[in-house]
């Protein structure tokens, strides 16, 4: 009997010993697998890019890989700042929910409400229009080519072209490129435009404001709107395109100043502040942050499309798109997101968020060949349940 005793204690010894074992392999093998997923396209040396996992507001996967620039020792970590390119656009919506919840400003505020020198067509486009990209303002890089085509050079990465100029080009125009509310098309124009409504309506910088009213009250310590020339990025990442075999330096471009569409620099651990956020209404109560989340429809109800002609931020010509506020919304294998990604001069990012399944990966990219929207999906993969 002593015998068996002693048998059984350590079978069961064992079993315990092998369940923990058992238990503990799947999500050490997921780790693995991402380190799989990233390190087929990232060599020692080069640029690269940072992975954020979350499931619930439990941190699941954090780290970086390669280097913040080419030639030099410092290599990607959770701390290292990324330009944020167009997933900036969320914060922006957000600081205009903000000065809506405080009663500044509304929804259907024009645009010649707030810019009384702004054209007969801005009579019709509202601060909804703009947020959802059915304003139909015209493109202002489009608007920048034109000016350059008649006047000659104005601007290049070392003169940058900056808010204000955005909305002088569009002051010379007399008409949108369709009636509000009548078609959708991605609008860098209409957030660069949103970064001026915050920083007209507050009193404030666009910069200050978010600082001021998202930043500091998340403990976002180390992000910031760039302004080149009076402000410094600290760990920044700088970014790269590939040429001729071998990476480039191509950090900034003409249109790398302005700020509402594209001018935020953050890292993993600050948008996991941001994430948590989002998933608690910290900022904003849940009943308001609906609207950002609702997915805009045409003045005549019907849904929107990308569209037809292809080219610039047309991402899929013609197909449906499903966008609220600084947030594409639609269901990847059958579970929900919200999303954005961003492309900027040397950086790709995306941020994805399974709503119903609790889960957040982002990856941030400091250099313009990898595929971040892939990349996330393939680690989601990892962990969302196959849709029955």
């Amino acid at each position: 009997m002593h015998f068996l005793v002693k048998r059984l204690i350590l079978l069961l010894f064992l079993v315990a010993i092998f369940g923990v074992r058992t238990l503990s392999a799947r999500p050490d093998d997921r780790k693995q697998q991402i380190n799989t997923i990233v390190t087929k396209d990232v060599k020692p040396g080069d640029p690269g890019l940072a992975v954020l996992v979350k499931r619930n507001g439990t941190l699941l996967f954090q780290r970086g890989f390669g280097v913040r620039r080419l030639g030099e020792p410092d290599t990607i970590t959770p701390d290292t700042n990324f330009r944020l390119a167009s997933v900036t656009k969320q914060f922006t919506a957000l600081a205009i929910l903000l000065l809506v919840h405080d009663g500044k400003l509304r929804y259907e505020t024009t645009l010649t409400e707030i810019f009384p020198g702004f054209p007969a067509y801005g009579k019709a486009i509202t601060v909804r229009h703009l947020l959802t990209h059915t304003s139909g303002l015209p493109d202002y890089e489009e608007l920048m080519d034109q000016e350059e085509k008649v006047h000659g050079p104005r601007w290049s990465p070392e003169r940058q072209i900056q808010d204000d100029e955005v909305l002088a080009l569009l002051k010379k125009e007399t008409k949108g490129k369709f009636a509000p509310g009548r078609s959708w098309a991605y609008s860098n124009s209409g957030y660069v435009v949103l970064g001026l409504v915050i920083a007209t309506v507050s009193g404030t910088s666009y910069g200050e404001y978010l600082r001021q009213h998202i930043f500091a009250p998340l403990s976002m310590d180390h992000t910031l709107v760039y302004l080149k020339g009076k402000n410094d990025v600290s760990l920044r990442a700088y970014g790269h395109s590939p040429e001729h075999g071998k990476f480039t330096v191509t950090d900034q471009s003409s249109t790398s100043a302005t700020l509402g569409d594209g001018g935020i620099y953050a890292n993993l651990e600050d948008l996991s502040k941001w994430d948590d956020a989002l998933k608690n209404h910290t900022l904003l109560p849940e009943r308001e942050m609906q609207a950002a989340l609702t997915p805009v429809k045409l003045g005549d109800g019907r849904k929107t499309h990308w569209p037809l002609e292809p080219g610039g931020d047309n991402l899929a010509p013609g197909k449906p798109v499903s966008y609220g506020f600084g947030w594409f919304l639609d269901s990847y294998q059958a579970h929900p997101r919200m999303w954005h990604s961003g492309s900027t001069m040397g950086f790709r990012n995306v941020i994805e968020r399974f709503t119903a399944d609790g889960l957040t990966v982002i990856v941030l990219c400091n250099r313009a060949d990898l595929q971040p929207e892939s990349i996330a999906l393939q680690i989601a993969d990892l962990y969302l349940e196959k849709a029955k």
